[in-house]
């Protein structure tokens, strides 16, 4: 062996007087052993809780797991994690098919989610815009992730200033197909009024390009000509900046005039 004399000598006279606390977690496994071989489908925390109970010893159930995982001991019922029932999914056809070219205010509506991290802290920004002029007319921000209630609040907000509108005319409401937009929560908002939902194909990001495009120019915006890594409200400056680009910032595609001049101009 290559074993120094000395130490061997040292490792033997250990195994002969062994240390207290060894002698005590040795005695704690034999009866942590014998509980789990009598109740095999329970874990660390219930062996502390049944020893003090029938037993009168008290092992913290940290100590137990600590003493399970040193002795290999393991739950050997199956763990099943509880999965929270999803809501129906609905499927929609892709009504626009490339055509974009709305002829009235609420003619189209588009909506699309973006994420955004402020100060560490991941945002989910849902935006719903109108194609006839590229305003944006409603929006939901929130700092869940996979919070429903700015599709739902945003979407809301476009009811209600349709209903405003007081026209009957048919509105198209086009997404992807998220599990909020073809959930059937969703859905039943659109009950009481004359619209229509389309959805992309799966997978085909470029069936809604508009949301896509202006997803990336908003980011950019708040971040690089905005500053929105040091405003102090992060509520504020996203009501500040869709008011920006509603009534202040020409677009291209709106012969350089803002939404609300391009709209005021068409007569409406």
């Amino acid at each position: 062996m290559d074993a120094n004399r000395s130490e061997y000598y040292k490792w033997k006279q250990r195994q002969i007087s062994k240390p207290d606390w060894i002698k005590r977690r040795e005695n704690n496994l034999k009866i942590i052993q014998e509980v789990h071989n009598k109740h095999k489908s329970h874990g660390y925390r219930w062996i502390s809780a049944f020893l003090k109970e029938k037993y009168g010893l008290i092992l913290k159930p940290n100590y137990v797991h600590v003493c399970c995982k040193y002795a290999g001991i393991k739950s050997e019922a199956p763990r099943i994690k509880y999965r929270k029932p999803k809501e129906e999914k609905l499927g929609f056809p892709n009504l626009i098919c490339g055509n974009w070219n709305a002829t009235r205010p609420y003619e189209v509506i588009v909506s699309d989610m973006t994420v955004f991290y402020y100060k560490g802290i991941r945002y989910e920004l849902t935006l719903y815009l109108d194609t006839f002029n590229n305003e944006i007319v409603s929006y939901g921000l929130s700092s869940r992730e996979g919070d429903p209630r700015t599709y739902h609040e945003g979407l809301k907000k476009v009811i209600k200033l349709i209903k405003k509108e007081q026209t009957d005319q048919v509105t198209i409401l086009h997404t992807d197909q998220g599990s909020v937009y073809s959930s059937r929560s969703y859905n039943e908002l659109l009950n009481n009024i004359n619209m229509k939902h389309s959805m992309s194909r799966a997978g085909t990001p470029t069936d809604n390009p508009i949301m896509e495009s202006i997803n990336g120019w908003i980011k950019d915006e708040m971040f690089y000509d905005f500053d929105l890594k040091h405003c102090d409200d992060i509520n504020k400056f996203i009501k500040e900046y869709i008011h920006w680009f509603n009534y202040e910032r020409p677009a291209y595609a709106l012969q350089y005039k803002t939404p609300y001049q391009y709209k005021h101009d068409m007569g409406y």
